[in-house]
């Protein structure tokens, strides 16, 4: 992956957001159209939305770039 972040399409910040970012993220995959990829930057892996993102035909690519920092790479399946 290893990507500067103006390589995607959209980017999403989690760490930016007071209290939960699931709305947010959902929007942002909302935006998202076929083809293009969203860069989402969380302060920790976000198992429990894998599962969310395969039941919406989307793929994932996770990598940890610091202790508290993951870039997780989605897209449409």
């Amino acid at each position: 992956m290893a990507q500067s972040a103006d390589a995607y399409d959209a980017t999403l910040d989690a760490r930016e957001i007071d209290g939960e970012p699931f709305g947010a993220i959902m929007d942002a995959l909302t935006d998202l159209q076929s083809g293009e990829t969203l860069l989402l930057i969380n302060s920790f892996e976000p198992e429990p939305l894998y599962d969310v993102l395969e039941e919406r035909s989307f793929t994932h690519e996770t990598e940890q770039v610091d202790p508290e920092e993951f870039h997780i790479e989605i897209k449409h399946a």
